[in-house]
């Protein structure tokens, strides 16, 4: 017997799988209890030890059934004269160093962002994983990585010799029929128990942070950061009570009024004439999305390189808005705030959540009210969740899969050519106006983007044409579109409104540099609306209540955003960000919230926009915490859906 049970307990021990789950429970346990000693040991009382290392097994068991299910195929498809070979011997060796360099590195990594953020990894590590050079830079700046690395390879080999008994043994060892089938169950059923049953938000036990955050596995709590793509509010930046923050935006103007599901006609504003610069409501609207068109691109604010004749004539012949400022860096930022007029939250944007249709987005209140709402982008839809986004908010979404070939004139990684969508947009507002509908078209540009390539001879830069070409043919795209335009029978009632996603760069000295988000916006209606200068600051969230308000729609109140043409005008305000930084950009002052609560002022420079810090303003602190934390609220807790 006790020879039979020692026979068991050495094939379990030389089993690979087994002993790669025994080091990895072993790391992981280690580093959460050096986690703990680090952050010191009285900042988590010890009736909650036993909370934190049965939760902890817990969720170190659900990352291990995902890393396990591969190493159960290799077992099982693994030839045995491969098996038993002096090649795979080596190449096992070198494969258990890595396996085991991958896992302390990552605990170095832990250990690095715990003491700074005293958080397992969550979206601000993803952050991390975006801006690569920044990081990167940062690290070889911060720490002594040659030394680090080169220790962490001397461990996992010295922990790899004094195992070398077992890992040979694992080579020799050739799993029967029985074992096989055993293996294939597993590598199927972990990864799906785990998937069902483990989730982050198990995590939350107490009431104690950092008991809370010891629980955690940083595999896990990463995959989840980039699976939610969010970073908690409440957790990381400075807060007040709801209460407080819904008198502060009360009092700033902002109603919030929730917007019915059932719409009628009769319920539309009054036209008053003498606030609006529209001689009457317009019956349509073609919202133009234009990639990358930083303000400074335009002749229209200085640029004297000629690349943007189109637009520069629109500018004159339309409203331009001289001091509009996008509220993030990305496309799915700006498709955002013109949808939702909601400040950014931190972490991913909405249009890239889970949960996010629904919502009282500008298509769905004008699909309750009759109108025909569509997307038209010249990609691919699924890229960035714009397809699941729009289609879920009651948008007809119509991307590069659904033109016709024959109308496509040229097209590269990236997307058709801009002169093939708006082709392709015409033909679909035709059929619309056909069918005696009104409608909301949102065309999404995507040919000033790399790799700059375009049709020849249409401008006078040869394609690639860089940055400038892009542009200049994305101008040249645009005038054509509208050209056509004036022959078609719905242009005399449509609002054309051209406006970018975000900048071309956000590069700056600070994290967010004001003239990196500086936009330009026109809307153009010849036969409704006189030419015209909007000189106040204006944020990329106005443009939604801003729409309604143009066609004398109800539903402009519910947004954060306010109409540019109201009569009881709130002061001008902007809001800037990328993933972790929230800008409020008011009085040329820039308040900026960030992780671990952090609160900066800056003065800024009207002309050159430079930024020099300053002693902070209560007041726009508080209007900026107010605005951030009930955008996060009012998505988390379902209020921005149609009611």
């Amino acid at each position: 017997m006790i020879s039979r049970l020692r026979a068991r307990l050495s094939r379990w021990l030389t089993n690979p799988v087994v002993l790669f789950a025994a080091i990895f429970l072993a790391i992981a346990s280690l580093t959460r209890l050096g986690l703990a000693l680090f952050n010191g040991m009285q900042s988590v009382p010890l009736t909650l030890w036993p909370g934190i290392l049965l939760r902890g097994v817990w969720f170190d068991l659900a990352v291990l059934a995902w890393l396990v299910a591969p190493l159960f195929l290799y077992e099982i498809l693994l030839p045995k004269r491969v098996r038993a070979s002096r090649f795979h011997r080596y190449a096992r060796y070198i494969g258990f160093v890595f396996a085991v360099f991958i896992l302390l590195f990552g605990v170095v990594s832990e250990f690095t962002f715990w003491e700074e953020f005293s958080s397992r990894f969550n979206f601000i590590a993803v952050d991390y994983l975006i801006y690569t050079n920044e990081v990167i830079g940062n690290i070889r700046e911060s720490y002594p990585v040659g030394w680090l690395l080169a220790g962490i390879v001397l461990i996992a080999a010295l922990l790899t010799w004094a195992l070398r008994r077992f890992i040979h043994a694992a080579d020799v060892t050739q799993p029967t029929a029985r074992h096989r089938v055993v293996y294939a169950l597993l590598a199927l059923a972990l990864p799906w128990l785990s998937y069902h049953f483990a989730d982050i938000d198990q995590m939350s036990f107490s009431s104690n942070a950092y008991a809370n955050e010891l629980v955690g596995n940083g595999l896990m709590t990463l995959a989840a950061a980039f699976r939610r793509n969010e970073l908690d509010f409440d957790r990381f930046y400075r807060t007040m009570p709801d209460a407080q923050a819904a008198k502060i935006l009360a009092e700033l103007g902002v109603e919030r009024e929730p917007v019915p599901q059932a719409l009628h006609p009769e319920e539309n504003e009054a036209w008053d004439s003498t606030r609006m610069p529209l001689s009457k409501p317009a019956r349509n609207i073609v919202l133009v999305s234009v990639e990358s068109l930083s303000a400074n691109y335009l002749g229209s604010f200085g640029n004297t390189k000629g690349i943007t004749p189109r637009l520069d004539q629109l500018a004159q012949e339309g409203l331009l808005f001289t001091r509009l400022y996008a509220t993030g860096t990305r496309t799915v930022r700006g498709l955002e705030a013109l949808a939702l007029g909601t400040p950014p939250i931190p972490g991913q944007a909405i249009v890239r959540r889970p949960d996010n249709d629904h919502l009282a987005t500008v298509g769905e209140i004008l699909r309750h009210q009759g109108y025909e709402t569509l997307f038209l982008y010249g990609g691919y839809g699924y890229f960035d969740n714009m397809n699941v986004f729009f289609t879920g908010n009651d948008y007809r979404v119509v991307d590069r899969t659904a033109f016709p070939k024959a109308s496509i004139v040229f097209s590269n990684i990236w997307g058709v050519a801009d002169e093939s969508l708006f082709d392709n947009a015409l033909s679909e507002l035709d059929r619309v106006h056909a069918a005696h509908k009104p409608f909301l078209a949102q065309i999404m540009t995507t040919s000033n983007h790399r790799p700059y390539t375009y049709p020849q001879g249409r401008i006078d830069i040869p394609s690639p044409g860089g940055r400038d070409g892009a542009v200049k043919y994305t101008d040249y795209a645009i005038g054509r579109f509208i050209d056509q335009a004036k022959t078609k029978p719905w242009f005399k009632d449509t609002l054309f409104v051209i406006v970018a996603d975000h900048c071309a760069s956000a590069a700056g000295k600070t994290r967010l540099p004001v003239p990196g988000y500086h936009i330009p916006m026109i809307f153009y209606a010849p036969d409704l609306l006189k030419p015209g200068r909007i000189e106040r600051v204006v944020s990329q969230l106005d443009v939604p209540p801003t729409l309604l308000d143009s066609m004398g729609l109800p539903g402009d109140d519910h947004f954060f955003g306010q109409s540019v043409f109201e009569k009881n005008q709130m002061a001008p305000r902007a809001f800037i960000s990328n993933y972790q930084e929230l800008g409020y950009y008011k009085n040329d002052k820039l308040i900026v919230l960030g992780p671990k609560k952090r609160a900066d002022a800056f003065n800024i420079d009207p002309q050159t926009g430079e930024a020099k810090p300053a002693t902070m303003d209560s007041l726009l602190l508080d209007e900026a915490i107010a605005y951030y934390q009930s955008a996060f609220h009012a998505f988390k807790r379902g209020e921005m859906k149609l009611r």
